[in-house]
């Protein structure tokens, strides 16, 4: 049974009956908490992020048409409709950080929803157990926002554009460019900034033509979908993390911040036999993707930037390291970005190309069912097979 607002959890005591409320006073996920805590960390704690320097702007609006041109001769794929380059907005991370929280609403409102209506009451009649249930009802939809803020907050710090995550996205005809990002990741490996500009237009433009094609589209995001709403919350999880702390074997700020940002610990998110079985199609269709757009963006760098080979080793070595938003990501989302997985999609990719050529790479994407299940992933061999190239 769901939490309901105008139950009070804690009869007899009005101050936590109104604070209930209050918390619940949004639905199943804070969204004032979520935009706080993302826009903190994003900024690493300053109210005063810069604007993007007029410049930088400039330099990507110049490169943007070369980067569609070469993009769509490439790919055979459109970056928007009617034929016009898509709109590129240059942005500094808190301004990426807004935009992420708006196109990524519906998603997270169905994965707050789905745990809240798949919990259950706890059946303990120790009252301590009962009280940190209520407890745990009352904070979910607070340490939702917090979970969610914290995500986009970190992607924020790392993120180039707006398909770091390869989830497609609204509004179809934009794209987003983290300018401080592009340039200091210039700036820490001597890459000249316009070739770094070049290379993340390249690589953005590639990932949206591919994301916005309708069928892939509502693919992934079907996918994504499947898997929110396959989660199995544990309700004592709150109560079952303070029994067993260790107050004694890890920095008290750094237990503190996992203990209030980490969903399978506060929420009882737990991956369930159904996202289990979801996960290696999911796995499938994004190793895929990732392998594709690799494999453009390096044939398309090639072609104009000399120190394309360069930037792509830097940002994909990047690409796999670990960050404090990677576990939150697999979690939440079921998106699984591991160096095995891209491994995977290069390997599928160059199997492809070696039997069909790039004609038949290209129809990955010409028609709905074409993306690979996980036996084709690797065995390219089959997928050919199947879709009778």
């Amino acid at each position: 049974m769901s939490f309901n607002p105008d139950e009070s959890p804690f009869p007899g005591m009005p101050f936590f009956g109104d604070l209930a409320k209050q918390l619940s006073s949004q639905g199943p996920l804070q969204w004032d908490v979520a935009r706080q805590v993302a826009l903190m960390t994003s900024t690493e704690g300053s109210n005063n992020e810069s604007n993007v320097d007029p410049a930088s702007r400039v330099a990507f609006e110049r490169l943007l048409p070369i980067a569609d041109q070469r993009v769509r001769d490439f790919t055979g794929l459109a970056t928007a409709p009617l034929g016009a380059p898509p709109k590129v907005e240059v942005v500094n991370r808190s301004m990426w950080t807004h935009h992420t929280l708006a196109a990524y609403r519906p998603m997270f409102t169905e994965l707050a929803q789905s745990l809240t209506s798949s919990s259950v009451e706890s059946t303990d009649a120790d009252p301590m157990a009962q009280m940190m249930s209520s407890i745990n009802k009352m904070m979910g939809p607070a340490m939702m926002g917090m979970s969610v803020g914290t995500m986009i907050g970190q992607l924020a710090l790392r993120s180039f554009g707006q398909y770091d995550l390869p989830l497609p996205r609204e509004s179809q005809n934009q794209v987003l460019i983290v300018a401080p990002n592009v340039e200091r990741f210039a700036s820490d490996w001597s890459i000249t900034p316009d070739d770094m500009r070049m290379w993340v237009l390249i690589s953005e433009l590639t990932s949206h033509a591919v994301l916005t094609i309708p069928h892939v589209r509502d693919t992934i995001s079907a996918a994504v979908r499947h898997y929110i709403a396959g989660f199995s919350p544990n309700p004592n999880a709150l109560m079952e993390r303070l029994t067993n702390m260790d107050l004694g074997d890890s920095d008290p700020m750094a237990m503190m911040n996992k203990f209030f940002t980490d969903p399978s610990i506060i929420l009882g998110a737990v991956r369930s036999p159904m996202q289990e079985n979801l996960a290696p199609s999911l796995d499938a269709m994004v190793a895929a993707i990732i392998g594709y757009v690799d494999h453009a963006v390096d044939g398309i760098s090639a072609t104009v930037l000399g120190a394309g080979t360069q930037i792509a080793e830097a940002v994909r070595r990047r690409r796999v390291e670990a960050s404090p938003s990677d576990s939150f990501v697999e979690q939440l989302l079921g998106l699984h970005l591991t160096q095995g997985q891209v491994e995977r999609g290069t390997a599928f990719v160059e199997g492809v190309v070696e039997r069909a050529g790039s004609e038949g790479l290209g129809q990955l994407f010409v028609r709905s069912g074409n993306l690979p299940t996980p036996n084709e992933l690797d065995a390219p061999g089959l997928w050919l097979a199947r879709i009778a190239l």
